[in-house]
């Protein structure tokens, strides 16, 4: 049988997590990597009939002035996270998916992302209504899908993370919601404006960051209307994955929590704008969320976010929980986290499109709250554990198997 030609367009393409995303597709595709990371390549998901490595064509929206090749290159120099020697061997491939590459929209993307761009997209932004945007990003989708004869395209924001919504300003109903692009008050930020562009041609969307993207009923509703699907948000890769499966223990050995308190520090692209206080409020909120769901009251938490510009992509997050044990003895866990957080993030996205993708294909529409596992906020579930979470996903599994 004929494989399926699939399209992974990128909203945020050349930042340290797509670079990672896509230098890592072309090394599996090559054989040059093994598979570690992806949950998709675990045994109890064989039977999926999921898209290969090589079944894939990669494209993308930027707002910066910087070649692929130079992105990566940074992982490797700064960071000394992706091996050099592997590198230079995927370099054509890199070149040749960078002129897949185009400009994206700065609306309402805030100050300190907008002064990442060029001067061309922020003289575009003054003059260029969310409709407009929106229109050009699908004709750019598009272009895309007919030039590389792709079969169905899967679009991942995973661009930097955006100063919050007030969601009581966005319409609740998607007609009412669609009127407001023409306007220059409309209240929507890019991610979202990326969501709706691609949900109203039926391709489905998945929003790695904290960004609202398609979280607001009225762009749920689009999605129905226009027969596809999507997921988000915020991929949960490190100190919030390790929150939702140590809290569980707490709750299930009656152990009360006093205090949880958490530090993290990073010095790649994405801390960098978490470093404005705007941004950085919405990647607190949507880590600081679950252990009211998962233990069943409100410890104190505190949650720090700091850039320290030597560390590059490495980040390290410590965390230090103060519970009470047996007759109410103060005790404590603590744990240390390290990792490369592009290297952490990216397979999860090839996870996330090769799930999308093939849930589409299932005939899956709206919110896919199987991927909840792989999200520190997953939007429409109200369950944080991870355990169960995954056990989600593997059911929704053996439910695609069986009408095989």
């Amino acid at each position: 049988m004929a494989r399926r030609k699939i399209g992974i367009w990128i909203i945020g393409a050349k930042g340290g997590v797509a670079a990672t995303v896509t230098v890592g597709l072309v090394a599996l595709k090559k054989g040059l990597a093994p598979n570690h990371g992806l949950v998709t390549q675990l045994p109890q998901f064989a039977g999926l009939d999921l898209a290969s490595f090589g079944d894939f064509t990669i494209g993308g929206h930027e707002i910066r002035e910087v070649s692929l090749y130079d992105e990566v290159v940074q992982l490797v120099r700064v960071s000394k996270a992706i091996d050099a020697e592997l590198v230079a061997k995927c370099k054509p491939d890199l070149d040749k998916i960078d002129k897949n590459i185009k400009p994206g929209t700065l609306w309402n993307v805030g100050n300190k992302i907008e002064q990442l761009a060029t001067d061309d997209l922020r003289k575009l932004k003054a003059k260029e209504t969310p409709r407009a945007a929106i229109d050009r990003v699908q004709a750019d989708i598009q272009e895309f899908q007919t030039k590389n004869k792709l079969d169905q395209v899967v679009v991942v924001n995973l661009s930097s993370t955006e100063p919050p919504v007030d969601e009581a300003t966005v319409p609740a109903k998607w007609k009412d919601l669609a009127k407001t692009l023409d306007k220059k008050t409309c209240p929507l930020a890019a991610s979202s404006l990326y969501a709706i562009a691609a949900l109203e041609l039926g391709i489905p969307f998945v929003n790695f960051t904290p960004s609202l993207g398609s979280a607001p009923a009225a762009i749920q509703e689009l999605a129905i209307e226009r027969d596809t699907c999507h997921m988000g948000h915020d991929g949960k890769t490190g100190e919030t994955l390790m929150k939702s499966v140590l809290a569980p223990m707490f709750a299930a050995r009656n152990l009360p929590v006093m205090s949880w308190v958490g530090h993290n520090i990073f010095g790649n692209l994405d801390g960098k704008v978490l470093d404005d206080p705007e941004n950085k409020k919405t990647k607190v909120r949507s880590k600081d969320r679950l252990l009211h769901q998962i233990l069943g009251y409100s410890p104190q938490t505190l949650v720090s976010i700091e850039y320290i510009e030597s560390l590059g992509d490495w980040k390290t997050a410590w965390d230090h929980i103060h519970f009470q044990g047996f007759l109410g003895l103060p005790m404590v866990l603590t744990f240390q986290w390290q990792g490369a957080d592009s290297l952490l993030a990216a397979p999860l996205v090839i996870d996330l499109v090769r799930l999308t993708e093939r849930a589409h294909r299932n005939g899956d529409r709206g919110l896919l709250t199987f991927l909840a596992s792989f999200f520190k906020s997953p939007i429409g579930v109200p369950n944080h554990n991870f355990v169960e979470q995954f056990q989600m996903l593997q059911s929704w599994a053996e439910k695609v198997e069986a009408k095989k």
